[in-house]
């Protein structure tokens, strides 16, 4: 667990970090093979994105330096439990594990409350807040179609 406890810290350091550098307290470190690969932390405001969550910057990094999209054998490190994106970030990323300090209740404590996300993802999509309104299908099966067909495709 020493190790364990040394990649956390960590990521608890970069959302201190984050802090003093305008973003949201959330930091997150990507391990592998007890060797941290990637750093990040908050850059919401300071980039002007919206997904630049720390775990979500520290992916893109790692994925960068290991030259990859597929991060299996390694583990992921956040300050606190990931949001609802940054989850299926780590999901498609194909990460192992998950370790996490602060809890999404800790989180909307202080007003980063994701509850509103987790009651739409449930819903009907004709019932959500943001209305999905779907336009030529039929035109847009084309690509699936393609997609399907291809023999040199990279599945991920």
């Amino acid at each position: 667990m020493e190790n364990n406890s040394k990649f956390i810290l960590r990521a608890i350091e970069l959302s201190i970090k984050s802090i003093k550098n305008q973003g949201g307290p959330f930091g997150s470190v990507v391990v592998k093979e007890g060797k941290i690969i990637a750093e990040g932390f908050n850059k919401v405001t300071s980039n002007n994105d919206p997904t630049a969550h720390g775990e979500i910057v520290a992916i893109r990094e790692a994925c960068k330096k290991l030259n990859t999209f597929n991060l299996k054998g390694c583990d992921l490190y956040s300050s606190c439990e990931p949001c609802p994106m940054c989850l299926s970030a780590i999901y498609w990323s194909h990460i192992d594990r998950i370790f996490y300090a602060n809890t999404r209740e800790d989180a909307k404590d202080i007003d980063f409350d994701d509850s509103l996300i987790y009651a739409e993802i449930s819903k009907d999509k004709n019932n959500r807040k943001i209305k999905m309104i779907q336009l030529h299908r039929e035109e847009a099966l084309e690509a699936f179609k393609i997609w399907k067909n291809k023999d040199d495709k990279i599945k991920y």
